[in-house]
């Protein structure tokens, strides 16, 4: 199968939208016709227990996976429809993605992963430490900013991974179960973080999370529950939400994968790595 054919734009009022969208890993259904909108500034959790669809449906969302059916759009503009090259260019410059797990750079200081968005777009190198300071520092993270991934345990180099995420102010971040390294308190605290910056900046969440996890749902605007790549109960349809294409109702929503952040390359390091200090 390959993308459908776009019949309607998505609402004005929808930063990000989709219909029906599927998908299958080698055979397996994972997306069972996903529809969904995602409101500026909006945090929207997608809940469900593991093997449920929640990293499927953020790849296809953010551009990373081409629904084999079904069609994505942000600002009104179609995703689907993109080559390689213009969704990568599209997650780069417009999309935040923080995984479970960090993908950082491990020639690369805290503070240069943290900056990494903005140095590849061009950034000076004194904008963008500044830039990833600001955020590490918010994160409670200031302290471990020369230091490389490999002396980080590993809720600090979430830390850096969430930084990352936010650092060139993304018009969507989307964050998969990006607590899930972290203790509790600790993700608690990154997860307010988030959902405060979302706010002040006008940045829309897709934020994935476990089947019942209070933290998640209560940071949300709107909770979205899969169960085997399908809506569970409590999600609205794409009928239920105004405004919504051809008002066809919806009957499923999305499947497993892993995570994968952004890599590339970069300068060389300002900044040694010999006054990094690191505290458990």
């Amino acid at each position: 199968m390959t993308a459908a054919t776009t019949r309607t734009a998505p609402p004005d009022n929808d930063v990000l939208w989709a219909r029906s969208l599927h998908y299958a890993h080698g055979g397996t259904p994972a997306l069972a016709g996903v529809s969904l909108g995602v409101a500026q500034g909006e945090i929207l959790a997608v809940t469900g227990p593991r093997g449920s669809g929640k990293t499927t449906l953020l790849k296809c969302l953010s551009g990373q996976l081409l629904p084999q059916q079904g069609e994505v759009w942000f600002n009104s503009g179609p995703v689907h429809t993109l080559s390689s090259g213009a969704r990568e260019r599209l997650r780069r410059d417009r999309f935040g993605w923080i995984g479970t797990r960090p993908e950082l750079v491990p020639e690369l200081t805290a503070w240069e992963n943290a900056a990494l968005p903005l140095l590849l777009a061009g950034d000076s190198h004194r904008a963008a430490r500044r830039a990833a300071m600001d955020w590490l520092e918010r994160l409670d993270a200031a302290d471990i900013a020369r230091c490389r991934p490999a002396v980080l345990p590993q809720e600090q180099r979430q830390r850096v991974a969430i930084a990352r995420a936010l650092v060139a102010g993304p018009d969507v971040v989307f964050a998969d179960e990006p607590t899930a390294p972290l203790r509790r308190a600790e993700g608690v605290q990154a997860l307010r973080t988030l959902v405060a910056a979302a706010r002040s900046h006008g940045i829309s969440v897709v934020l994935a999370g476990p089947e019942g996890d209070a933290a998640v749902t209560g940071a949300a605007d709107r909770t979205f529950p899969l169960v085997d790549g399908r809506r569970a109960s409590g999600a609205r349809t794409a009928a239920e939400v105004a405004g919504y294409g051809d008002g066809a109702a919806d009957p499923g929503a999305a499947g497993p994968a892993g995570a994968s952040g952004p890599a590339g390359p970069a300068g060389p390091a300002e900044n040694s790595e010999d006054s990094c200090s690191v505290s458990a």
